[in-house]
């Protein structure tokens, strides 16, 4: 099974100059924890709510000032939509990431979530696995 078998082919995107509030309300509509930013349909990168959590809210910035580029994640991990699915669970495992933006010739084409391979029943195991490595957690104290 491929890639583009199972990915989310509508995605919403937002722009680098995207504020936002207006990122977390397409999140909220959408029902999404993610949002890829483009620059036409170049990925650039990606936020997640957690993003907005950690690189905003957190430091006390106002989420109406602040833009979609200074919260997004920058050099992010892709997969093409011809990968094997258990090339992307595996991929996803050793990046310790839930989310990969699917891309043909460098151009967004589609969203892949773990939750995508969950729900598949052949590759329920690839799944577990994956979010156990995903969820192990990395040597940082608080």
């Amino acid at each position: 099974m491929k890639v583009k078998d199972i990915m989310t082919r509508e995605v919403v995107t937002v722009t680098p100059n995207t504020p936002v509030t207006e990122v977390a309300n397409l999140m909220k509509n959408y029902n999404i924890g993610s949002v890829p930013v483009c620059e036409g349909n170049r990925v650039v990168g990606i936020i997640t709510d957690r993003d907005i959590v950690l690189r905003d809210v957190a430091y006390g910035k106002n989420p109406s000032e602040v833009l979609a580029r200074d919260v997004m994640t920058v050099g992010l991990t892709t997969i093409n939509s011809d990968k094997d699915i258990h090339d992307a669970a595996r991929l996803m495992a050793e990046k310790q990431i839930r989310r990969l933006p699917v891309v043909e010739d460098g151009r967004l084409v589609g969203m892949l979530a773990l939750g995508d391979i969950a729900v598949t029943n052949r590759l329920h195991d690839d799944a577990g696995e994956a979010l156990s490595d995903i969820s192990k957690p990395n040597d940082i104290m608080f």
